[in-house]
């Protein structure tokens, strides 16, 4: 092996995000050749092969754990490690802001009570700087996202489905849930309403059949246990299981 090459070892974890010819080449024990040029650093070189800073736990060189600042000379063996489940975020509680193709799955996360921004006219820009200034993190399956250096905290969402990609997302941050206390259209703070309060909002058959309401304190809509809350509930119950949330 030349000594202007690196030889870089991937989890299974990680190994979708490099092209299809490297995938089984970064597995044990000879790993994936990469290119040294003696300035760029290690975070660019991994970087380069697909792999977003944003979804590396650790980088061990030789054997020892060194910084993605790291310059290598060549010639060493490099070990990527996933980002650990959950992960921990700086700032406190988790919030999060989501890119415009993630409609789906911002509704679901409100759904379960996560503080979490969303619009459908968001450019790239507006993401980063509302996820920096907010402390939020940005969740998208945009990699040119997370390559972003300015990025404060970002993460590739797994799965294909809104459902998959809300397991991957609890799975991941392990957040504090709160059923129903969210509006899924605006994100605001939902409290309980009298029907009096209401009641000139509602159709005729609402009215007649339902009694209990709440309303979100930002936008004013009205919801109700209704008829299209089965669907709902499966998500919240699914959500909640095996994690010790008391469904509101």
């Amino acid at each position: 092996m030349s000594g202007a090459e690196l030889r870089v070892v991937v989890p299974d974890g990680l190994r979708f995000f490099l092209a299809v010819r490297n995938r089984t080449a970064a597995t044990e024990p000879s790993g994936l050749r990469a290119a040294v040029d003696g300035t760029s650093s290690l975070g660019h070189i991994v970087q380069s092969l697909g792999l977003p800073l944003t979804e590396v736990g650790g980088l061990d060189v030789d054997g020892r754990a060194v910084a993605d600042s790291y310059r290598p000379r060549g010639g060493e063996l490099v070990r990527v490690r996933a980002v650990r489940r959950p992960q921990e975020v700086a700032k406190g509680t988790v919030r999060f802001v989501l890119d415009v193709h993630l409609g789906a799955l911002a509704r679901r996360l409100r759904l379960v009570g996560l503080d979490t921004a969303y619009r459908n006219d968001m450019d790239d820009d507006a993401l980063i700087t509302q996820a920096n200034g907010e402390r939020r993190v940005l969740l998208t399956q945009d990699r040119g996202l997370l390559f972003r250096r300015s990025l404060w905290c970002g993460a590739f969402v797994r799965g294909s489905r809104p459902d998959a990609q809300l397991a991957d997302v609890l799975d991941r941050f392990a957040p504090r849930l709160a059923p129903w206390t969210r509006c899924m259209a605006c994100n605001g703070e939902v409290v309980p309403v009298s029907k009096d309060e209401v009641e000139h909002l509602l159709q005729p058959g609402t009215r007649r059949t339902y009694d209990a309401f709440v309303r979100c304190l930002a936008c004013g809509q009205v919801y109700w246990h209704g008829a299209h809350h089965g669907r709902l509930d499966a998500i919240v119950a699914s959500a909640t299981r095996d994690r010790g949330v008391a469904q509101v």
